[in-house]
């Protein structure tokens, strides 16, 4: 779990800017620029048209980059694709593995976790946290936080989230993540309206299929389109540095 929710309080934070050389407006944006390598991710294949990369790190770990058009609105675009990575819980655990976490459900390290999760994703926010002991001589068994913008519940086990727009639900089955947020296009850096959106959603899991223990996506683009969605599924070894790979993907294709 403590990997689990590393990679959901750390890696869910887009950077507010980028300095980067320019690119193609992403509103002409037509097929992918797909470099060879980005971070730890090496490029596999390139679809015909263009509007499909695979990409693959030494762990193991795949990435899907995506250009989609919008079909009505960009959130009832990226809502077909978090239905698909929500297919990738198993239905069904083995006896032993369900009696097992029954087992170890109680333990302190592992109660403790939600709140450490909670502290860190208000760090990562620039607010203050101070947890609360519970009684039991345990630190971090509880955290309830209510600042500006940043809104934390955290008690044993379980964990809500809130934090600028981030949500962060974390239990004993692993955390969920999801952000959205409305930002302006390359280019666009003093307009007031913001034409573009970058989108995070993470579902981490011990129970997902074949061995992953992260799936989720980045996505952003304008908001009518194309936009650049990168679909991961990432090990154990999921570290912040592949998840920044992902993310420079995106924003390379996306022009936010």
């Amino acid at each position: 779990m403590k990997s689990l929710l590393f990679f959901s309080t750390c890696g869910l934070m887009l950077a507010a800017a980028s300095a980067c050389a320019p690119l193609p407006s992403a509103t002409a944006r037509v097929a992918l620029d797909c470099p060879t390598n980005e971070g730890g991710l090496r490029l596999s294949n390139v679809s015909s048209d263009k509007k499909t990369c695979l990409y693959a790190s030494s762990d193991g770990d795949q990435v899907s980059l995506r250009l989609m058009p919008v079909l009505g609105s960009y959130e009832a675009t990226l809502q077909p694709i978090e239905q698909e990575l929500q297919g990738e819980v198993e239905t069904q655990q083995p006896a032993k593995a369900v009696a097992e976490g029954k087992k170890g459900s109680g333990s302190t390290s592992e109660n403790t976790e939600a709140s450490k999760a909670a502290q860190q994703a208000a760090q990562d926010a620039g607010g203050a946290s101070k947890l609360e002991d519970d009684g039991s001589g345990h630190d971090g068994d509880r955290a309830h936080i209510d600042l500006p913008g940043i809104h934390i519940s955290a008690d044993d086990d379980k964990a809500n989230v809130n934090v600028g727009g981030i949500d962060v639900n974390a239990g004993e089955n692993g955390a969920t993540v999801r952000m959205s947020r409305d930002v302006r296009m390359r280019g666009e850096g003093f307009s007031p309206r913001r034409n573009g959106f970058r989108s995070t959603f993470i579902l981490a899991r011990d129970d997902l299929r074949d061995g992953w223990k992260a799936v989720g996506y980045e996505a952003g683009g304008p908001k009518t389109g194309p936009i650049t969605v990168a679909v991961f599924k990432a090990h154990e070894g999921h570290h912040r540095g592949a998840s920044e790979a992902v993310k420079r993907l995106v924003r390379r294709n996306a022009g936010v």
